[in-house]
């Protein structure tokens, strides 16, 4: 059960069925069942960690928003926005077996030239990288921890 392995998040209750030999879950925002591949386990695994830890209202947090970039259909894995509509966090996730590299990065930031968001957050569920975007100064520093929701 590769799928399932322990990731460097908290643990979660999660609600998994075994539907004909496919592992699936609950996926609460979505309100349906979705396929347990690696990168969806990490993907509700840092949906869980933005609302039990850093207190992220679950009606803000939006999976896999399309944007279109280069005439392209793309999809941010997470994207996450204030009270008013705005747009404060974008999380790409990976499964644990992708490397964080330079492409991710490369990924991230051209979803981001579409969102325009000024935090953002890499993730396999093993490593965890955030980005603060200063688009007056055009400019970004990496900070340690991700802030909580305020």
């Amino acid at each position: 059960m590769d799928q399932l392995q322990p990731l460097q998040l908290p643990p979660y209750p999660f609600k998994i069925t075994d539907e004909n030999g496919r592992l699936m879950l609950f996926d609460e925002l979505r309100k349906k069942q979705v396929v347990i591949t690696p990168e969806e386990w990490v993907r509700q695994h840092f949906v869980q960690y933005l609302i039990n830890q850093k207190n992220y209202p679950k009606t803000l947090i939006k999976l896999e928003g399309g944007l279109r970039l280069h005439g392209m259909a793309r999809r941010s894995d997470i994207v996450v926005f204030n009270n008013d509509g705005g747009k404060i966090l974008m999380v790409e996730c990976k499964a644990p077996s992708v490397a964080i590299t330079q492409k991710v990065f490369d990924q991230i930031a051209r979803y981001n030239m579409t969102h325009k968001i000024g935090l953002l957050a890499i993730t396999n569920g093993l490593q965890h990288y955030y980005c603060s975007i200063d688009f007056d100064n055009e400019s970004y520093r990496f900070i340690e921890e991700l802030p909580p929701y305020r």
